[in-house]
């Protein structure tokens, strides 16, 4: 497998060959199965994991090879790191790029008032309509994401990618909400 990473693939979807055959969108699909994508990360690891290198020499080479295995599974594997990949391989950062967190009004004022209906919230079973819906969303924006991408539209894929971020952020906050604790959105 190329050589323990010694020449590091032009992208994650290389390393993946058997779960993504076509690579990024737009020639391949923005979803894929986890479970396969798990199991081929498996066992591509047996094969670069550093422990299984004798040789000292090349003991370095494989720690960095697992450690790219490892970032490019991750990456893959959570729709929102994908999605800011994909863009980041057409020269798009979406992750840093402050001037897009703040264009959409009627997303913030959704995202400010699921804030204050989570500080709201006096037990766990409040916050289940809030999860269903939040749900709903990251399920809507990774469908718009699957769409646009495979058009190519990478405008409106950034912006539903942001989106998705703010989607996930809720998430977050609902999965650890404490009763009393401010919530915090990070965007």
């Amino acid at each position: 497998m190329y050589q323990c990473i010694n020449h590091l693939p032009p992208t994650y979807y290389s390393l993946f060959p058997n779960t993504l055959p076509l690579g990024p969108p737009p020639s391949g699909p923005f979803d894929l199965d986890p479970r396969a994508l798990r199991q081929e990360f498996f066992k591509l690891q047996q094969l670069t994991h550093p422990d299984t290198v004798t040789d000292p020499t090349l003991k370095r080479q494989a720690e960095g090879g697992s450690a790219y295995l490892n970032r490019a599974y991750s990456t893959l594997l959570s729709p929102l790191h994908r999605a800011q990949y994909i863009l980041q391989l057409r020269g798009i950062d979406v992750a840093e790029d402050e001037n897009l967190k703040m264009d959409d009004q009627e997303l913030l004022m959704e995202v400010l008032e699921a804030r204050e209906e989570i500080e709201e919230a006096q037990s766990e079973e409040d916050l289940w309509p809030m999860k269903v819906i939040n749900e709903e969303r990251i399920r809507g924006s990774l469908k718009r994401l699957g769409e646009l991408f495979k058009e190519d539209d990478l405008e409106n894929a950034k912006v539903e990618t942001v989106r998705l971020r703010y989607w996930v952020n809720i998430r977050e906050s609902l999965n650890s909400w404490e009763k009393g604790k401010p919530v915090v959105l990070a965007h």
